[in-house]
C-alpha cells in the first residue's frame, strides 16, 4: 500500500514538473517596449543599505536608462555614514543631467528598514507612477520603456512587477540558490497565475500608481511586514486593482557569499511564505520531483520504481537546464545542473523547518514571523 501511495506521489510530482516546464517554455520573455517617445513621467525609488563590489554597476544601470519621459530618482539611506553614500555621490556626479538626489531618512518606522526608507522619501515623489527596485538589481537600457508599457493601455494595472534572475553566482552555495530562482521560482509563479489573477507582487522591480499606494495606506502600512512586495500586491488586489506580471527579467547582482548566508535567506523565505500563504505552502511539497521518486525507490526497490525514479530525474535535469537557460539567455549554469536534485532534497528539509519555528534572521537582526508575515523584533 505504501509503495502505491509513493508511486502516485511520484507520478503527481512528475506531472507538476512537466506543467512547470511547459509554462517556462511557452512564456514570451522580454516583450517590446513603448514605441517612439511615448513615456509617462515616473519616480524611481531606490532604498539602499551598504555597498559591495556590484552596487555601483547595478545603480548605474538605472541612471543610464534610454527613457524619453521625465524620470525622478530618489536614493534613500538611513545614515549619512552608510557605505552606499559615496557610491551614489560618484554616480550623481557622473550623470548630472539626471534628476536624482540622495535622501537620508534616519527614522525607523518599523522592523522593515527598507520600507521605512521608502515611506520617508515617498512625500518627495513627484510623479504618478512610482518604480521601486532593490539595490542589487541591474537592468538593460530599455528596461523602463518595457516596464511601463502596461500602464499606457486602455485598462492599466494598479501594480506591475517583473521576473528576476540571480546573475552573478560565484560560489557553490550561490549556484544552488541561482538554480532555485532561475529555473524553479519564475516558472512556479507562472503556474500560480493559471489559478487566477495575481494577488501578490515580486519585489525586485515593481511599478505602482500613486492612487494605489494612497488607497492601501502608503509604504507606512507595510513597515511591519517582511514580504513587503507580497503584501503590497495583496493589498492592491484586495482593493480591486489588477496586478500584472510583465515578463521582463531584471538581474540581481550579488557579491560572493557562502552556505550560511544562503541557508539563512532560504529559511527566512520559507517561514515567511508559510505564514503568508499557509495552504499553498503546505501543498508545495507535493511538487518535489526528487523526494517522492526516491522514497518510492527506497520503499519498493525494483524495476518499476527504478524506471520511475530515472524518468523523474531525467525530466528534472532537462527542465532545470532549459528553464534556466531561457531566463538567463545562457547555458553557463550547465556544469552546476547536478545541484537540482540536491536542491530538491534540501528544499524538503526547509519545508519541515518552516513548521518548526517562527524566528528568522534578516540583516543581522532576529525577528519572529507572525500570521500574515508580520515581523516582531526579538531583543
Amino acid at each position: 500500500m505504501l509503495a502505491l501511495v509513493l508511486a502516485g506521489l511520484a507520478g503527481l510530482s512528475l506531472a507538476l514538473l512537466l506543467w512547470q516546464w511547459w509554462e517556462g517554455a511557452h512564456c514570451a520573455l522580454n516583450p517590446p517596449g513603448l514605441p517612439g517617445d511615448s513615456a509617462p513621467p515616473l519616480t524611481l525609488l531606490k532604498p539602499l543599505k551598504g555597498a559591495d563590489a556590484e552596487t555601483e554597476t547595478s545603480l548605474r544601470s538605472w541612471l543610464a536608462q534610454d527613457y524619453p519621459g521625465p524620470v525622478q530618482v530618489l536614493f534613500a539611506v538611513a545614515d549619512e555614514a552608510d557605505p552606499a553614500v559615496p557610491v551614489v555621490r560618484r554616480l550623481l556626479a557622473e550623470f548630472p543631467a539626471v534628476e536624482a538626489q540622495l535622501v537620508v531618512g534616519p527614522e525607523r518606522l518599523g522592523p522593515n528598514s527598507k520600507v521605512s526608507k521608502l515611506a520617508q522619501v515617498e512625500p518627495l515623489a513627484r510623479h504618478e507612477l512610482r518604480v521601486i527596485s532593490d539595490a542589487d538589481v541591474a537592468v538593460p537600457r530599455d528596461f523602463l520603456r518595457r516596464l511601463v508599457s502596461p500602464f499606457q493601455e486602455p485598462d492599466p494595472p494598479g501594480v506591475a512587477c517583473t521576473f528576476y534572475q540571480l546573475a552573478t553566482p560565484t560560489t557553490p552555495a550561490m549556484h544552488a540558490e541561482a538554480l532555485a530562482v532561475n529555473a524553479d521560482f519564475w516558472t512556479s509563479v507562472l503556474q500560480a497565475r493559471r489559478f487566477g489573477p495575481l494577488r501578490f507582487a515580486l519585489g525586485a522591480v515593481m511599478a505602482v500608481r500613486r492612487e494605489v499606494l494612497e488607497q492601501i495606506g502608503g509604504f507606512r502600512a507595510l513597515t511591519h511586514h517582511l514580504a513587503d512586495d507580497y503584501e503590497l500586491g495583496r493589498r492592491a488586489a484586495r482593493a480591486g486593482w489588477r496586478v500584472d506580471l510583465v515578463p521582463l527579467v531584471a538581474a540581481c547582482r550579488e557579491a560572493p557569499h557562502g552556505w550560511r548566508a544562503v541557508w539563512r535567506h532560504q529559511l527566512r523565505w520559507v517561514r515567511t511564505i508559510r505564514h503568508c500563504q499557509p495552504a499553498p505552502f503546505a501543498l508545495s511539497l507535493l511538487a518535489n520531483p526528487t523526494l517522492w521518486p526516491l522514497l518510492w525507490l527506497l520503499a519498493a526497490p525494483g524495476g518499476a520504481s527504478l524506471a520511475g525514479a530515472a524518468l523523474c530525474l531525467t525530466a528534472r535535469l532537462a527542465m532545470a537546464a532549459h528553464c534556466q537557460a531561457r531566463l538567463t539567455r545562457s547555458w553557463r549554469h550547465l556544469p552546476w545542473l547536478w545541484w537540482a536534485p540536491v536542491k530538491d532534497l534540501l528544499g524538503a528539509v526547509l519545508w519541515g523547518l518552516a513548521f518548526a519555528g517562527r524566528t528568522v534572521e534578516w540583516r543581522g537582526e532576529r525577528y519572529r514571523v507572525r500570521s500574515g508575515g508580520r515581523l516582531e523584533p526579538l531583543s
